[in-house]
């Protein structure tokens, strides 16, 4: 019983991590969504200062923006869950070891053990 438990757990983790990292189609889309953005920006911005101040022309206007706006949100969106720390970070700190601990505090620059050292900083050294 306590191996189909352990087993679960482990599934649950697994599991969790791939949904809370994007995966590379994701990534794909991202940089497509972005290349979008900046030909929208770019169509926008030649539209306002080339052509005639029409009717049309406004509305194609609105087209545009409309469409940079909900890229935007999707970008933005992206991001949040790009940064967003693993998931196993979030499940009860008195069961991770200390690998775990520089795992998840691998994303910044200097990662820290579960006692507060940096991963790269010696041992203390016994005089």
């Amino acid at each position: 019983m306590r191996h189909e438990a352990a087993g679960e757990e482990i599934l649950a983790l697994i599991e969790a991590g791939l949904e809370a990292r994007p995966s590379p189609m994701e990534f794909e889309m991202a940089y497509q969504a972005r290349v979008a953005i900046d030909r929208i920006r770019f169509a926008i911005k030649h539209t306002e200062q080339f052509s005639p101040n029409t009717d049309q022309m406004r509305e194609t206007g609105l087209q545009l923006l409309d469409a940079l706006e909900r890229l935007e949100t999707v970008d933005r969106r992206f991001q949040l869950r790009s940064r967003r720390a693993p998931a196993t970070a979030r499940l009860n700190p008195d069961t991770r070891s200390d690998s775990h601990q520089i795992f998840v505090n691998s994303e910044s620059r200097s990662p820290q053990r579960a006692d507060g050292r940096s991963a790269k900083q010696a041992p203390p050294q016994a005089r």
